[in-house]
């Protein structure tokens, strides 16, 4: 079962347009990298105090950054207990790149 929704390029480079942004979505795309003093395993995603901590700004400004990536369908959500994890979601981000290389 798919949950993909229509891919919205617009969305997407508006997500795109910050650094912060596309820094947190670097960050994910190898989060062994970043994040390998996280608590829980990064399968299941990185959890949001530790992209707070990264990025060093204020945890709303990171919960709202996360918020338009998650919005542009760049990334998921998993609550685990008290926790939210965030992932790529790759088979957006691959669709996004597929379809901007056609049109550019």
């Amino acid at each position: 079962m798919s949950t993909h929704k229509q891919l919205d390029i617009d969305e997407i480079v508006k997500a795109l347009a910050h650094p912060v942004r596309r820094d947190i979505l670097t960050w994910l795309k190898t989060p062994q990298l970043y994040f390998a003093d996280q608590d829980h395993p990064l399968e299941i995603g990185v959890c949001a105090g530790q992209i707070d901590q990264r990025t060093g700004l204020s945890q709303s400004s990171v919960s709202a950054h996360l918020r338009t990536l998650q919005q542009a369908g760049l990334i998921s959500s998993k609550k685990v207990g008290q926790w939210h994890f965030f992932k790529r979601d790759e088979h957006t981000i691959r669709t996004f790149l597929d379809q901007l290389s056609k049109q550019l």
